[in-house]
């Protein structure tokens, strides 16, 4: 398995599984957040999966199926069901990475060409970083916190 494909199957598995965590929590709960994070936790975990969507769409340029947008309530069933669906065009796109050339189109600076590197490393950059978040917000209010490490992902 190369390693590009490994990141991107962590990041679905990572984020399916703090889903899946979050279910078990009471919906007050999802409303929570601590100084330093993005936010609440349902709202982050929103934010995470609108702009994967936005990163998909400049690489592969489909819709999602099931569009997900912060300005959009969405409930924690309907964002298991996003990612699912993003990991498929993920691995789908890891597959061809090499003949991707992709333009990233920038409202007031240029566009910048040959950008699918930076956009699958913002990908992975952006997860992990609000993965934690919501991490963070747990641990802060004494919850579990599931481990979402590269280690437990290699043992599953």
């Amino acid at each position: 398995m190369d390693a590009l494909r490994t990141l991107f199957r962590h990041h679905a598995w990572a984020t399916l599984r703090l889903i899946d965590h979050c279910e078990g929590l009471p919906a007050e709960r999802l409303k929570e957040t601590v100084p330093g994070t993005a936010g609440p936790i349902l709202a982050t975990l929103v934010h995470l999966l609108a702009a994967d969507q936005r990163y998909l769409r400049h690489m592969d340029d489909q819709a999602a199926v099931r569009r997900i947008h912060e300005s959009e309530p969405a409930t924690l069933v309907e964002l298991r069901a996003a990612m699912q669906a993003q990991a498929a065009r993920w691995d789908a796109l890891v597959g061809r990475a090499d003949e991707l050339d992709v333009t990233l189109p920038r409202h007031q600076d240029p566009d910048i060409p040959h950008a699918q590197n930076l956009l699958f490393l913002q990908a992975i950059h952006h997860g992990n970083d609000h993965r934690t978040h919501v991490c963070t917000i747990l641990g802060a209010l004494d919850l579990e916190v599931p481990d979402l490490s590269g280690w437990a992902y290699w043992s599953v």
